[in-house]
């Protein structure tokens, strides 16, 4: 599903912090039996994919992500061993208008990388991913990346690897792929994610 290729020629940046981003790297005819095969999410938040219920389209696209192909792939433009360490999955179907805060992501993610399966146009101003020169301002941007379905981003997480949103809320759906400093990160970082989901599915967490 994942077209390589397409990945494979997209620039790498290294300034202020290595990022790249890749276009087209869903076909129109993969987008669409993604979007019928998508989990049922109806709250806000990410949450495992080991814990949601999809169809076969989907399912096939997140092996891909989990392949040593896809790995070696990420690791090759990020310079950066990736294969001995823990992956963690992630998606969300949903945005709350409070998210998309300025932040770098936590210290125990080594690279982080956004798949958006949306509609191939996104017309709202919000929930455009800006990669950003400072932990201080939205407007100081390095790209944006609207979410239209087969757009990929990925940058190597820093100190200065600031990122953010305008708000949005409604449907914005995304596969999460992160490789985590140790099996201990991704045991702590999984658990936050399933307690968190818990929380939502009981109504105690409206995110």
């Amino acid at each position: 599903m994942i077209d390589f290729e397409a990945v494979e020629r997209a620039p790498v940046a290294q300034e202020p912090f290595l990022h790249f981003l890749a276009e087209g790297v869903l076909t129109p005819q993969f987008l669409a039996a993604i979007k019928t095969d998508f989990p049922a999410i109806t709250s806000t938040g990410v949450f495992p994919v080991e814990d949601l219920d999809a169809g076969p389209s989907f399912a096939a696209l997140i092996e891909e992500v989990r392949s040593k192909r896809f790995a070696q792939l990420i690791e090759r433009k990020a310079g950066i061993p990736l294969q001995d360490k823990p992956l963690m999955i992630t998606v969300r179907g949903r945005c709350h208008r409070r998210d998309g805060k300025i932040h770098t992501d936590s210290k125990d993610k080594i690279v982080t990388g956004l798949l958006y399966l949306n509609d191939p146009d996104w017309a709202p101003a919000g929930g455009r991913l800006r990669l950003l020169r400072s932990g201080t301002d939205l407007e100081d941007v390095l790209a944006e990346v609207p979410p239209t379905g087969g757009t990929m981003a990925v940058f190597k997480r820093s100190g200065n690897s600031w990122h953010g949103h305008h708000p949005y809320e409604g449907e914005r759906r995304y596969v999460m792929f992160n490789w985590l400093a140790s099996d201990l990160a991704h045991l702590k970082n999984m658990g936050r994610h399933k307690l968190s989901a818990r929380l939502k599915n009981l109504g105690l967490w409206n995110r």
